[in-house]
């Protein structure tokens, strides 16, 4: 690998000025250098994270952000891919589907993001950001992200953080304040920052996530917000100020124990709410995916029982949650079949699902138009009936 920063200068001229990676080393606060028990040092975090082999991009491991990376991960193996995307060993290698697990929890990819692009929403938020990882050390065996990378899905941690909290800013300085409320939020702009991965899990392996809530404080204008499945103590220390939504994604356990594999217990989401709510975090819920299998219909009403249970008055005063039907696809199911076939039996229901073209041209499954106004209309009742404080901001 190459030593020195390569381009670091050009990537800080296009940041327009408003950020630099010396702006973010220095807003880093102390106790991120010296404390000496992070939580990604601990056992859970070791078990979801145990990185023996480093594929990296040279303008990545070159990076500031790259070397601390690598740095983090002393044990593991370098080696020098062109792209971050084509790597035949790994995502065109079918063997790694026996491997799925493996593969997540061993093998790491560092690149640089190409694309800054940002894209309207209008549903979980106003705004896509382009996000700082793509792929996730999780298995949820739903997951849509898979369906590009082949036989392999590891977290690829894109290190040129700089370009992409500059392209942010830009961005909310030139939508300007919102001047009507609408189902994202009545005040601010929300960006999601974690289409593609988990930001909660990205904070094991670097500063990224930091610095993209360190960012939002800054931006009155503005509210970041990602979706999670696993509980990161340590994010409760970034004073995020109001500045970013955290979605906690639940389902009723019984089915979390089979589709998400490697996350946080359900109930484990819930207790946390609270303290994240306290450490200056919104929080919302993402009730997602619903799946169709036989009792359906008791499971969601006995997780929104507990939830009615479990959560204090001041969660429930601000919450609001998404309802999101699962959404399959076919090259998917076939590389289930090669790790976790048992999720397969109620993810894979062509009796009650239809083809639907996605966004990206590629085409998935979904429950026929019927089967999910029927869903949506009796999760929704149960809400009412079981969690009425739940304010429902779109179903999809």
């Amino acid at each position: 690998m190459r030593q020195g920063s390569g381009d670091m200068g050009e990537q800080g001229d296009e940041s327009d000025g408003l950020f630099s990676m010396g702006d973010l080393a220095a807003a880093a606060s102390p106790s991120d250098a010296a404390d000496g028990r992070r939580f990604h040092d601990e056992p859970r975090a070791r078990r979801l994270l145990d990185v023996t082999e480093i594929y990296a991009e040279p303008a990545a491991a070159d990076s500031l952000r790259g070397r601390q990376i690598i740095a983090r991960f002393p044990e593991a193996r370098l080696i020098e891919t062109d792209s971050h995307w084509r790597i035949p060993h790994l995502h065109g290698n079918e063997g790694n589907v026996e491997r799925w697990v493996r593969v997540k929890r061993e093998t790491l990819v560092l690149g640089e993001r190409k694309s800054f692009g940002i894209r309207p929403n209008g549903r979980s938020a106003d705004w896509i950001a382009p996000g700082l990882s793509n792929g996730c050390a999780m298995a949820c065996a739903y997951c849509y992200v898979p369906r590009r990378k082949g036989f392999a899905n590891p977290i690829t941690v894109f290190t040129n953080v700089e370009r992409v909290l500059g392209s942010l800013g830009r961005h909310i300085a030139g939508v300007g304040r919102k001047e009507e409320p609408n189902q994202c939020d009545s005040h601010a702009w929300v960006y999601d920052i974690g289409e593609n991965g988990d930001c909660s899990v990205d904070d094991l392996i670097s500063d990224n996530t930091a610095d993209l809530i360190r960012a939002f404080r800054r931006w009155p204008t503005a509210k970041a917000s990602f979706a999670t499945k696993f509980v990161n103590p340590d994010l409760l220390r970034l004073d995020p100020q109001g500045r970013t939504r955290i979605r906690f994604s639940v389902m009723p356990p019984e089915d979390s124990r089979l589709l998400d594999i490697r996350t946080s217990p359900v109930p484990d989401r819930l207790a946390a709410a609270a303290d994240f709510l306290d450490a200056g975090y919104e929080v919302h819920f993402n009730l997602s995916p619903v799946v169709i299998r036989p009792g359906w219909e008791q499971s969601w009403a006995d997780l929104l029982r507990a939830m009615d249970d479990v959560l204090p008055q001041r969660v429930k005063d601000q919450a609001a949650a998404e309802i999101i039907l699962l959404t399959h696809n076919e090259d998917l199911h076939q590389v289930n079949l090669g790790w976790h076939p048992r999720a397969e039996d109620v993810l894979w229901r062509q009796d009650i699902q239809q083809p639907k073209r996605s966004e990206n041209g590629s085409w998935n499954v979904r429950y026929r138009n019927a089967t999910k106004a029927q869903a949506v209309d009796t999760l929704s009742r149960l809400i009412e009936e079981q969690a009425p404080w739940l304010r429902v901001r779109y179903a999809f």
